[in-house]
């Protein structure tokens, strides 16, 4: 970390943060607690994208396989809706 010494600005990297950090902001995230940008504030991270990266590589959707699935309807819902 490197730290300026006007503003106490501390700038992270990605090495900065451990598996269980990362996993602790993705659980909290998947429980619907916070969102990205609270969790930025929070946690003082720079970028929601940083947490985006955390969510696919650490979290439960399954961001290989994520397809638009189109079902269509029969006959009775069709009525109902």
């Amino acid at each position: 970390m490197k730290t300026s010494e006007k503003a106490g600005y501390v700038k992270r990297t990605q090495k900065d943060y451990s598996v269980s950090f990362k996993l602790q902001v993705v659980q909290e995230m998947e429980l619907g607690e916070l969102s990205r940008t609270e969790a930025c504030l929070k946690y003082g991270i720079q970028a929601k994208s940083t947490i985006r990266e955390w969510l696919r590589k650490y979290g439960n959707f399954d961001w290989e396989n994520q397809l638009p699935i189109t079902m269509v309807k029969t006959p009775e819902q069709k009525y109902l809706s």
